[in-house]
């Protein structure tokens, strides 16, 4: 049985590894959909937070470390949320973002399960805590 962290972690893993395949990030003026890995600087940051997240479930042994990556994951991704909204906002001129994809939110959706991950870590570190006090 695995901790709750560790499913979180994995929904995680999911959401920014699999799904951004198959929802595109926006769709121009044209009608052409925009997914991640057209631009590369959204491929290496879906990347990095893969590979938190991956490293994060991979450390199951080590609570604080877990903690400390989940935090990097989500100011990861709160910058990726920037960097859509910021294009969204100033793409008047060379491309115009005629419709918002399903893509664009995908960070969102990575940052609630991270913050759920890092409350069930912090439970096991206060318990852990709370055994050790009693010995």
């Amino acid at each position: 049985m695995y901790r709750p962290q560790t499913y979180y972690l994995i929904l995680c893993l999911i959401i920014m590894g699999a799904l951004p395949f198959f929802f595109p990030l926006w769709k121009d003026a044209a009608g052409k959909s925009f997914y991640f890995m057209m631009n590369i600087g959204y491929a290496v940051l879906f990347g990095l937070s893969n590979t938190l997240s991956l490293l994060s479930i991979l450390s199951h042994q080590k609570r604080q470390q877990q903690f400390v990556m989940g935090r990097l994951n989500i100011i990861l991704n709160l910058i990726l949320l920037g960097l859509f909204v910021y294009r969204t906002l100033n793409a008047s001129g060379e491309m115009a973002i005629s419709e918002k994809g399903v893509g664009m939110f995908l960070p969102i959706f990575s940052i609630v399960f991270l913050v759920l991950a890092n409350k069930a870590i912090k439970k096991d570190e206060d318990l852990v805590k709370s055994v050790d006090r009693l010995r």
